[in-house]
């Protein structure tokens, strides 16, 4: 092979990654959507009998449980817990709108 066919073929690869990335990207957006109907009937849920916007409690057993799996999975639990607090505090910021 010559530099030509390795850079056109680095090329293709790089494309192919592309491809896969973009593919993930639009699960996540879709699972992070699906996720937020959840959470949003939940704060519904919490408005109607008045039972608080946040629970740490829960919220610590989440971030340990997502910790674990990020370790499992060779992702690494420190973003994995950053990932996870900034959806709870989104999370959270709409319960308390709800219940505003």
């Amino acid at each position: 092979m010559n530099d030509a066919d390795d850079s056109a073929r680095a090329e293709e690869i790089l494309a192919e990654l592309r491809h896969s990335i973009d593919n993930l990207d639009a699960i996540l957006v879709h699972t992070l959507a699906e996720r937020f109907k959840c959470t949003q009937e939940v704060g519904r849920l919490k408005a109607t009998f008045g039972l608080p916007p946040a629970d740490p409690a829960r919220e610590q057993r989440q971030i340990a449980r997502l910790e674990k799996l990020a370790h499992d999975a060779g992702l690494d639990p420190v973003f994995a817990k950053k990932f996870l607090r900034f959806i709870v505090d989104e999370v959270i910021r709409h319960h308390q709108q709800m219940q505003d």
